[in-house]
């Protein structure tokens, strides 16, 4: 006789005497020809109470309520909604084919999930499974090759920057896509984008340290949101859904080469779920490395300059220093023909990254669940500066008993990073007074902390004979803690009036960690000076916001709703915003949309203290003079007129239609309208044009000979349309399947006015010069057009995803004469999957088959260093790595689970 444990004893209570408590209830679910579903999203109707189907179709999930009614959908099928009464232990579900429009999303609804096609605004919903087949390696880059609207590249030779690259939505820079994670904030990056790319002066998210072994689904809303969720989302919303009861066990590897032999990957991640009672807890390890590339060009003729005239030595051709500086000139053209690209390393960085995560809920009453989540990634990474050749830095070459780069062969500083971000998350769910109520607290920290080898202090060395090769510049933080608590309900006979409301309290803090003295001493460490102690930064904020948001379907077409938002800043001021839409459906085939938004983005800690200088000799001055980035707050900026920072606004207009025209094929069509006020910008480099003018003297009176600074000064305005058309589930024969996606993006931004100070527009200055306009205007693609062809069997799938990245501009600085328009281009992926077992598969991805690079850079642009990059640094739509291919292996472990 099988023992009688305490879980038989459970069941056999149950059929005995019924269930009167919180059950959970399990199945699984299938298609027409009962093939299992992976990845179907189930929901309790009317909460954000959750999970989705594992490798062989099964579920599981402890309802909130009894009686409630599960949701199921999945893109590619019709929506199935199944009533449940506690009483029910298993079930099996069918779905049959159908479009996307039935999903459930929960970003931009502050509680009440709805599909997308009664959403009242546009939103995408993607399956990280879905994401992976890209064969890119990091979540941004998977993005980016699926939404339309989203940018994100590599920035070669870029200080710090090379190991972010900013992201944006609608090409509005980083700063204005707010990131969630499980609908919490996710903190932004500690390092501000100096460096001339997309994003420059801005901060964005580090995207990298979300490990999408963790993610279940990302979703997208391409709308403003910041009347229901503060400073940021003026270009939209991506909220990242962390996997929660999954069935199974995943342990997933993947490695890749570019067909130039460089840029080896290596990628391997663990995703398991433990039990804790009727609860669970889901975590994530990964391990990813990246190895550079390269693709610098050769150099032109006379890069080092004529040879030495004996004409212009008092001693002719017999003169001493005629004959050493011939010498020199000689060796630097001999180190030239055996080293015709100067040695330079343009390309990505070495990368190594470390993951953990884990996900937990536990029901602690009938109607309470805990809940908490954390994060942590450490990631190092290595990129490169210019390589300084022997004649560009002679003063080393020849300094007398330093032999650290001696035999004239130059030196190539590295910028090495280390990079520690987490995030850590922690609430309860429940029930009071009728409503839904989320009592949380979130914590999110990002630091970096740098080191330039292979390098030296030219001051330090012609003061003292020496200089050491490595330096500790230095390093910053950025950390937030938040605390909300949120409310919402339904209310009448149909439960078609929802409301929700909250309150959300946030301490900011950044801070800016001094170098080594040697990073820092006179002109600093040769690539990038060190951060001095008396720029050192410990600066907080906080901020308190009330939020209030009502959705009333008035008949079952028709939906209106509204928000508003107040948020108070302590170092600013407030503001209020608010957002209008509604929605009607065209039957049960699609609807009309549309939206009227007021944002807002606050300026980062970072924009307003950061301070990086370093300080030169200027002939006529006794002492040293001030030159980079000084503070909002500091007295030369605010000599010059420069206004404290605050809040930058914006006017958004969203307006679209989605329908569908059978089983198989939806689409959708969207048009924004985004005007932004008083942008925060980082201005032009100013220094006097004239000695003696108004300017110069008072720079010169606060001991500054160059300055930028960041100020509330661009007004601008981007229109664009995103459209969507998917073909699903089409049947091949007996097992084969076939679909088809067709998304794009169409945009354009322009500067309405960029507002000088009088103090600066009077002496005839100009504090955002065309180069740097460009950065806003043309360094993003004004289209992207993305088709995915997919087919599949039992065993086999294939699928050729073909993206057309649209016109980007190189601006020249010798005018606009010299300007570059890079033309179009199209990228095709081809990626093969083979299912061994249900515990086994195996990809293949070729991205970018075709090897297509960007158009080579004009050397009239100025952009190319005399040869040395081949394709633009700055400003680039796809990167130049040509292509890529990668295999990958999945395995699945049931017993891991139980």
């Amino acid at each position: 006789m099988k023992k009688l444990t305490k879980k038989n004893l459970t069941l056999l209570l149950l059929i005995l005497f019924g269930y009167s408590g919180i059950s959970q209830v399990s199945g699984i679910i299938t298609d027409s020809d009962n093939n299992p579903l992976i990845g179907v999203s189930i929901n309790e109707k009317g909460t954000t109470n959750g999970t989705i189907s594992d490798i062989d179709g099964s579920f599981s999930l402890t309802p909130q309520n009894y009686p409630t009614v599960l949701v199921f959908t999945y893109v590619g099928y019709s929506r199935q909604e199944v009533s449940v009464d506690g009483k029910t232990m298993g079930m099996n579900v069918m779905m049959s084919e159908g479009v996307g429009l039935d999903e459930v999303v929960v970003t931009g609804t502050r509680g009440k999930p709805r599909t997308i096609l009664n959403s009242p605004v546009p939103i995408d919903n993607f399956n990280a499974s879905e994401l992976i087949k890209s064969g890119q390696t990091q979540i941004d880059q998977m993005l980016n090759y699926k939404v339309p609207s989203f940018n994100s590249q590599n920035q070669a030779i870029s200080d710090a920057t090379a190991h972010y690259d900013p992201a944006d939505l609608r090409g509005l820079g980083p700063s204005r896509t707010l990131v969630l994670v499980n609908g919490k904030r996710k903190n932004q990056s500690a390092q501000v984008y100096l460096n001339r790319t997309p994003g420059k002066g801005e901060v964005g998210v580090d995207l990298k340290s979300i490990p999408t072994a963790a993610i279940e689904r990302v979703e997208v809303l391409r709308d403003g949101a910041s009347a229901q969720y503060g400073s940021d989302a003026i270009a939209g919303v991506i909220n990242m859904i962390l996997k929660k009861d999954v069935e199974y066990s995943t342990f997933n590897a993947r490695t890749g080469i570019t067909s130039e032999g460089d840029g080896f990957n290596f990628g391997a991640d663990f995703n398991s779920t433990k039990k804790i009672g009727d609860g669970f807890i889901n975590y994530t390890l990964g391990y990813f490395k990246q190895n550079e590339t390269n693709r610098a060009g050769n150099v032109g003729a006379g890069d080092q300059g004529a040879a030495p005239n004996s004409a212009d030595y008092a001693g002719g051709e017999s003169d001493p220093d005629y004959i050493r500086d011939l010498g020199f000139w000689q060796r630097n053209e001999d180190w030239l023909a055996a080293n015709p690209d100067a040695s330079m390393k343009v390309g990505q960085p070495n990368i190594n990254k470390l993951d953990v995560f884990a996900n937990m809920e536990y029901p602690i009453s009938d109607n309470s669940t805990f809940y908490t989540f954390h994060g942590v990634t450490q990631r190092d990474g290595r990129s490169y500066a210019y390589y300084r050749a022997p004649y560009w830095r002679r003063d080393v070459a020849e300094a007398e008993h330093f032999t650290t780069f001696e035999n004239h062969i130059g030196y190539h500083p590295t910028f090495d990073v280390d990079i520690l971000d987490n995030i850590n998350s922690a609430g309860i769910k429940s029930e009071l007074f009728g409503f839904n109520t989320d009592l949380s607290l979130t914590y999110g920290r990002n630091a970096v902390n740098y080191t330039v080898t292979n390098s030296v202090n030219r001051d330090y060395l012609a003061d003292h004979g020496w200089s050491p090769s490595t330096f500790n510049p230095g390093g910053y933080n950025f950390s937030n803690t938040i605390a909300n608590l949120d409310f919402n309900r339904t209310f009448g006979a149909d439960d078609n009036i929802f409301i929700g409301f909250g309150y959300e309290s946030k301490k900011e803090n950044f801070q800016s960690i001094a170098g080594d003295k040697f990073s820092f001493y006179k002109g600093g460490s040769d690539s990038f000076a060190g951060i001095k102690p008396e720029e050192e930064v410990d600066e907080d904020r906080t901020s308190n916001a009330g939020y209030l948001t009502l959705d009333y379907d008035i008949t079952d077409d028709l939906l209106l709703g509204a928000a508003a938002r107040f948020e108070d800043f302590s170092d600013f001021g407030s503001n209020f915003a608010w957002k209008v839409n509604g929605r009607y459906k065209l039957g049960n085939k699609g609807a009309i949309r549309g939206s009227v938004s007021t944002g807002f983005r606050a300026p980062t800690l970072h924009q307003r203290y950061l301070i990086n200088s370093q300080y030169i000799i200027v002939q006529g001055s006794p002492d040293p003079q001030l030159q980079g980035t000084l503070a909002n707050n500091n007295p030369a900026v605010q000599a010059l007129g420069v206004p404290n920072l605050f809040a930058e606004t914006s006017l958004n207009f969203t307006g679209g239609v989605t329908y569908r025209l059978n089983d198989h094929i939806s689409a959708s069509v969207d048009y924004y309208n985004i005007t932004i006020k008083d942008r925060v910008l980082f201005s032009s480099q100013i220094q006097a044009q004239t000695p003696g003018d108004a300017i110069d003297v008072i720079l010169q009176q606060n001991g500054v000979k160059a300055v930028q600074f960041f100020i509330n000064a661009g007004d601008t305005k981007t229109n664009g349309v995103d459209f969507v058309l998917n073909f699903d589930n089409y049947r091949i024969g007996s097992d084969g399947r076939f679909g088809a996606t067709l998304a794009a993006n169409f945009n354009s931004t322009t500067i309405d006015a960029i507002n000088t100070p009088a103090t600066l527009e009077n002496a005839g200055y100009n504090i955002f010069d065309r180069r740097e306009q460009s950065l806003i205007t043309d360094s993003r693609p004004k289209s992207k057009i993305i088709l995915g062809l997919n087919y599949s069997t039992d065993k086999w799938s294939v699928g050729l995803d073909n993206t057309q990245f649209g016109e980007v501009t190189v601006t020249s600085p010798s005018g606009e004469q010299f300007d570059q328009v890079h033309s179009a281009k199209l990228v095709t992926d081809l990626r093969l999957g083979y299912t061994f077992s249900d515990a086994l598969q195996f990809t293949f991805n070729a991205n970018n088959i075709f090897d297509v690079y960007p158009d080579v850079l004009n050397a009239d642009t100025g952009e190319s260093a005399n040869g040395r990059f081949v394709y633009s640094s700055i400003v680039q739509q796809q990167n130049f790595l040509g292509t890529n291919y990668s295999i990958g292996l999945n395995l699945t472990f049931a017993e891991l689970n139980d």
